[in-house]
């Protein structure tokens, strides 16, 4: 499969088909089986315990407060994608006594209830990681919010999109391209969506949202941001977010080339 690939297109939106499928590019799909057995500290998964060594601070919310692991991606278990790590763990933490799992909608940057570390080298010395997780309060008896119980291992599938019908480029992509007064965008919008909405857990590719598609709002003239990592509601997997929403992390592709967590962005929205 390549950039060329042909794609399946509503009829009003035929046009358009030169231009939609120079937005095709690769991704890769993340299937989520929950675990019957205890995941090891290395693999990549959904919940459950982190790859974590002892020498290094444990992430933590403002109060001092444990943050819980959300995803781990072990990429040395994952199908190659241009831009992304070909090894090392990647992590997303959340602040599970935040009411909005840990987002904050004036400052989606600054990491004091989200976190996302990066592990280039592996240590493969079970004795050097922590593997003893009891300092986490117990979530059921403390009532923290995340969007799932248990723990989940995770297959990777390498396939390709065109840009999703939710990503803030869509509109314009449509609009420079209508030279037909009778062409109403809306309809064109949600005749192309109900094809290619992005709903799915996913590295890289576009993004699905409930609401808006919050780099509409960032300043002009910045490096884009792409999607990083996107976790979605899961009625197979029993995963929600709030009322069928969704979790969404960007990056700048300079800042991922250079293996540059800090700036990421964090999203999250529901119905």
């Amino acid at each position: 499969m390549s950039k060329s690939l042909a794609i399946k297109l509503p009829a009003t939106v035929e046009s358009f088909r030169s231009q939609i499928e120079a937005t095709i590019k690769p991704y890769i799909a993340i299937e989520p089986v929950l675990s019957k057995d205890k995941l090891t500290p290395w693999q990549s998964k959904f919940g459950g315990d982190p790859y974590f060594p002892k020498h290094l601070k444990y992430p933590k919310n403002p109060e001092g407060q444990p943050l819980y692991l959300l995803a781990q991606i072990n990429f040395a278990e994952v199908p190659p994608l241009e831009n992304f790590p070909s090894q090392g763990i990647l992590q997303f933490y959340l602040d599970g006594q935040h009411d909005s799992y840990g987002f904050e909608f004036d400052d989606m940057m600054t990491q004091s209830h989200f976190r996302v570390l990066y592990f280039e080298e592996i240590e493969t010395d079970q004795d050097k990681l922590i593997t003893d997780f009891s300092f986490l309060p117990d979530v059921i008896e403390e009532e923290i919010l995340l969007p799932f119980l248990g723990d989940f291992s995770l297959t990777f599938t390498k396939k390709y999109e065109p840009m999703s019908g939710y990503d803030y480029q869509i509109e314009s992509l449509f609009q420079n391209n209508i030279d037909n007064d009778q062409l109403d965008l809306c309809n064109l919008l949600d005749d192309y969506t109900e094809l290619y909405e992005g709903e799915e857990h996913k590295l890289g590719g576009y993004p699905f949202f409930t609401q808006d598609d919050p780099r509409f709002t960032l300043a002009e003239g910045i490096e884009p941001y792409c999607l990083l990592l996107q976790m979605v509601s899961d009625d197979d997997a029993d995963i929600w977010w709030g009322d069928a929403g969704v979790g969404n992390f960007f990056i700048q592709p300079s800042a991922l080339a250079k293996r540059d967590f800090s700036r990421v962005i964090y999203y999250y929205d529901c119905c």
